[in-house]
């Protein structure tokens, strides 16, 4: 897959189509956060792994690869994985059984594009060849046709495992957002993007 930074990806996930049985509601989101939240801590608590509800072994386990091919670490914050994007989209996908064929179909999908590729499943490719399938599915224009359906589970993967870390406190640190901040004084709009945006005061 292509290097692009974080900024780049929320610019191209809001440009990519999203497949209707994989959107949720704000409310929805918040509530799979806090439970998925709990749930780590309490597995955290028991020094156990958490395990998911929905997602079986090898689909939970090509969840956190992808989501973190999606989301990788770097030098501003952690993984997705690590802010817990998984528990995050088991919890999504535990409480809204209308989409849970969609998720399930989806990964099974990957699985079959590789094997017919490598002859493996997702989880036992090595990362050159996980990229190069992420290569063929990642993007939303100029693809092969006969990958339309992979296309579409992509890129709705992508949005839910964006939406699952930038709603928690490792992604919005990531965004450096500051929430509502007070401005002393306004000196009006900084020239370079006045002369961006062609305009200019009178």
């Amino acid at each position: 897959m292509k290097n692009i930074s974080r900024r780049a990806a929320l610019q191209i996930m809001g440009a990519a189509p999203v497949a209707a049985a994989m959107v949720w509601t704000p409310a929805e989101a918040e509530q799979a956060h806090h439970d998925a939240q709990q749930a780590r801590a309490a597995a955290a608590g028991t020094a156990k792994a958490f395990k998911p509800k929905f997602f079986t072994a090898r689909e939970y386990a090509t969840v956190g690869i992808l989501a973190d091919l999606i989301i990788p670490k770097d030098q501003r914050s952690g993984s997705a994985t690590e802010a817990g994007v998984p528990e995050f989209m088991d919890f999504m996908m535990f409480d809204t059984p209308a989409r849970q064929v969609a998720m399930r179909g989806g990964l099974a999908l990957i699985d079959r594009l590789c094997e017919d590729r490598y002859n493996k499943r997702f989880t036992a490719l090595t990362d050159a060849q996980r990229r190069a399938i992420l290569d063929e599915i990642a993007y939303t224009t100029n693809y092969d046709p006969g990958l339309h359906q992979a296309v579409t589970f992509f890129s709705s993967f992508r949005d839910l495992t964006a939406s699952g870390f930038w709603t928690t406190k490792m992604g919005i640190e990531d965004l450096q957002y500051q929430g509502n901040v007070f401005v002393d004084g306004w000196n009006g709009c900084p020239d370079p993007a006045l002369k961006k945006l062609g305009v200019k005061y009178v």
